[in-house]
């Protein structure tokens, strides 16, 4: 049996408004394993992207637990919390915030040279997950000189060169034409497959949510998970 990548039990985000508590999860729990994909859909302001945020160590939670890898990364201090994120997390988000000063690899190799990886070193393993995302060709250019569709791959290379065991993707197709959305979800899944990544993906389409292994739908901040019909 795969292990456990996420392990969340009764987990809880409340929020201060003024004087007002606005709870957006409530006692969401949650199970995935290694390689396994998830889609969260739900309203606008339904605690999506909260929830992204806990999984990511980027938030915390009112109550509750979130395990990532076996480890409880609220107790993780700020610096372990960094290392933690760049040893064993992927991002990827709906602006694909590359910068736009430095060319395609040396996008991607930076989680690798904050690794502590030789430029060099860092260098070749950013030219070969380029080459995995279809983009070694358009290594030397920056960001300004690529299409939307090229820029996102760029930044799934950047999330996946550090071999992660869980990408936290937020929207990751929101910016792009349908055409172009459909090739990073097809991309998506051909890494997983290849690298036994898992994803967990926030978006609000239905049809290319599908196409992930299971759809969790997050609704008055409690989690309802079940099995995609159809996985492309």
């Amino acid at each position: 049996m795969n292990d456990l990548v996420i392990s969340c039990e009764n987990l809880s985000k409340v929020y201060q408004d003024g004087s007002n508590q606005v709870e957006v999860l409530k006692g969401v729990d949650l199970a995935l394993q290694q390689g396994e994909m998830l889609a969260i859909v739900g309203s606008s302001g339904s605690g999506k992207s909260t929830l992204l945020h806990i999984l990511g160590t980027l938030d915390t939670a009112s109550s509750g637990s979130a395990k990532i890898k076996n480890q409880e990364v609220a107790k993780l201090s700020r610096t372990e919390q960094a290392a933690f994120r760049n040893q064993n997390l992927g991002f990827i988000y709906q602006f694909h915030h590359l910068l736009m000063e430095f060319s395609a690899v040396e996008n991607v190799a930076m989680p690798l040279l904050i690794k502590g990886l030789s430029a060099n070193e860092a260098k070749v393993q950013a030219l070969d997950m380029l080459e995995k995302v279809g983009l070694a060709h358009r290594s030397s250019h920056k960001p300004s000189a690529l299409s939307g569709g090229e820029r996102q791959r760029v930044a799934i290379a950047r999330a996946l060169v550090t071999k992660p065991a869980l990408v936290l993707a937020d929207e990751p197709t929101g910016n792009l034409d349908k055409q172009n959305a459909i090739k990073i979800y097809d991309l998506i899944n051909e890494l997983n497959q290849s690298l036994n990544t898992s994803f967990v993906v926030v978006t609000h389409d239905l049809e290319l949510a599908d196409k992930l292994g299971k759809i969790a739908h997050l609704d008055d901040g409690k989690l309802a998970i079940k099995e995609s019909q159809h996985v492309a």
